[in-house]
């Protein structure tokens, strides 16, 4: 190990920066956001550091560098693009036994900037030692996903509150345990959806009588996307991480189970029209049975869990039997399934709105509610609509949408098996038959449909009805019969 990692309080003490371009003022805004006293020496400053001068946020002296400047300071850091200027910094400040930082120069510099996580006060540093600055900052990219944001409001907490567990575990090991029962609890859920007050509250029990709290469960509704793990949030990401079971839907693709913590118990409660099935009931009573025991319970659903995933109900059969919830929401099939396709829901020249419509609930649409659907130029976003591809076209046109309605049929939107149908909306049942869509897809009815032809970005171009009548007679005849 040549460099031993080391963090520094720099409040209130002086930093030297030599240098006054871009690369200076990247470093002068960490140093100032660590408090220190900044001088920088510099002929010309950049627009970002002169306007720090102006507010009296640094010390500006317009003049190459001098010796002298090194006086009293606690740190160097060499940022200009003379080479000959950086070596004599860093040789002067080597013999009056400073540390300095030479920008892009391992052997010039005693001290290296890392690449920084900032979650503070939790602050994590990564350094390749100078030999790879782009594997280090890729290393930060990752850590940047993998941690949750609330960690520093975490930190925070626990800093008020470490006299007082102090004062209750005398014993190193006793605390230790205390403090994992602790990040492991429902303490760091309550700090991260900004409930502090109540976090503060359940602490205080568990320091008045520890041996007498049990830890409490938690479920965690996740929507996952619609399969593509590259659109699953951050969120989502990090409670797939945490889980200890996770209920998932049939629909959420093994690419995002993947994600899931490798000892974590998986339980699929998928629906499947026709197919077996687990009620929503039962679903309902093992998400309580395993919060109940203590775990951290994924339900992860297929798209958004409040966008026809029933995420609503089983949201309140756990509030109605105490049991702590929290909601991640995920990028809705027609939202990802259109992206895809490179069809815009709303588009200022042919929507200016975007309807969803489940299919399956088409038996509670009344007839208003179908002449509402038909009359509007709005963008109609049908989910599971593949079993009512006929009910749907003939209900419409029957109340007066044009049969020359663009429609967009996309199956597997986002994955790479994608399909994307074009066509009609008098033709949507013929063409769906020739291509033999399958569940899941999506059904888009509106003028922006006809643009998935010119803005198509992904995977196979798009298909349509064949026109020859030798292809097609045979086809409407099977139909028919």
């Amino acid at each position: 190990m040549r460099y031993f990692p080391l963090f520094l309080d720099l409040r209130d003490r002086p930093v030297l920066v030599v240098g006054g371009g871009v690369v200076a003022e990247r470093k002068v805004a960490l140093l100032l956001d660590s408090g220190a006293r900044v001088c920088v020496v510099a002929p010309v400053l950049s627009a970002g550091l002169a306007a720090a001068a102006a507010r009296g946020a640094l010390e500006h002296r317009a003049r190459a560098f001098l010796a002298a400047d090194l006086s009293a300071q606690r740190l160097v850091i060499a940022a200009t693009d003379d080479a000959a200027v950086n070596r004599e910094v860093a040789a002067a400040a080597e013999a009056r036994g400073i540390f300095v930082n030479v920008v892009d120069d391992r052997e010039l510099s005693s001290a290296i900037v890392p690449a920084i996580v900032d979650r503070s006060p939790l602050m994590i540093a990564i350094s390749s030692g100078g030999s790879a600055p782009m594997l280090a900052r890729r290393v930060r990219e990752q850590l940047e996903s993998l941690l949750d944001p609330s960690w520093g409001r975490v930190a925070l907490f626990l800093e008020s509150w470490r006299t007082r567990i102090v004062a209750q575990f005398a014993s190193v090991t006793e605390r230790r345990r205390f403090y994992g029962d602790l990040l492991d609890g429902p303490i760091v859920n309550l700090i991260r959806n900004a409930r502090e007050n109540e976090a503060g509250t359940s602490l205080q029990q568990q320091l008045s009588a520890p041996a007498l709290v049990r830890r409490a469960g938690v479920v965690i509704l996740v929507g996952a996307g619609p399969g593509d793990p590259g659109l699953l949030t951050l969120r989502g990401l990090r409670a797939l991480n945490e889980a200890d079971v996770v209920l998932h839907d049939r629909l959420v693709s093994a690419e995002i189970l993947a994600l899931v913590r490798r000892d974590a118990e998986l339980i699929g409660v998928g629906k499947e029209a026709g197919g077996p099935s687990v009620s929503q009931h039962a679903i309902n009573e093992l998400l309580v049975k395993h919060a109940r025991a203590g775990r951290t319970v994924v339900r992860l659903k297929s798209g958004d869990p409040f966008i026809f995933g029933r995420g609503g109900e089983e949201a309140e059969f756990l509030r109605a039997a105490g049991i702590a919830f929290e909601i991640v929401p995920g990028v809705t099939a027609a939202l990802a399934c259109a992206a895809a396709a490179g069809i815009p829901l709303t588009h200022r020249d042919h929507s200016r709105a975007v309807r969803f419509v489940a299919a399956h609930l088409r038996e509670d649409l009344t007839a208003r509610d179908w002449d509402s659907l038909a009359e509007t130029r709005d963008t109609l976003a049908v989910y599971m609509g593949v079993a009512a591809l006929q009910d749907l076209r003939d209900n419409l046109m029957r109340r007066g949408r044009a049969g020359s309605t663009p429609i967009a049929l996309i199956e597997n939107g986002s994955r790479p098996e994608q399909r994307v149908l074009l066509g009609e909306l008098a033709e949507l049942v013929e063409l769906a038959a020739f291509h033999t869509v399958q569940s899941p897809a999506l059904l888009i009815i509106g003028e922006v449909a006809a643009l998935g032809h010119a803005l198509h970005w992904y995977g196979a171009p798009p298909l349509r009805m064949p026109s020859s009548p030798a292809l097609t007679a045979p086809l409407l005849q099977a139909l028919a019969s």
